[in-house]
């Protein structure tokens, strides 16, 4: 299982999975993984040859009144749960590599 931290590496594994015409599945989740996410990695495996799973805490997705730094961050145990069902890469990016401008700019 490969993990990427940046847009740099995920897009290279990418590309060398499409050379090899692999059909690629993307589980997007904020972590926290529980049977429901795996599920839909097992799905996901019977219809690709490749599954990569992201996990990102989205500060979009929480209101003011919502404790975003409170969301539990669970990636080791996360790694763990992954590794049956297999996901192939599990892509974890900081905010900043998903909003190389900002935040704010991304929800005005």
């Amino acid at each position: 299982m490969i993990l990427a931290n940046t847009r740099q590496e995920l897009l290279e594994q990418l590309a060398d999975w499409r050379q090899h015409d692999d059909r690629i599945a993307l589980v997007p989740t904020m972590g926290n993984l529980h049977a429901g996410h795996l599920s839909l990695v097992e799905l996901a495996r019977e219809h690709a040859e490749r599954v990569v799973v992201s996990i990102f805490v989205n500060p979009t997705q929480f209101s003011e009144d919502e404790d975003y730094a409170d969301y539990p961050r669970t990636l080791e145990r996360d790694t763990r749960r992954l590794k049956k069902p297999a996901a192939d890469l599990i892509f974890v990016p900081d905010v900043d590599t998903m909003y190389p401008f900002g935040v704010k700019d991304a929800t005005t």
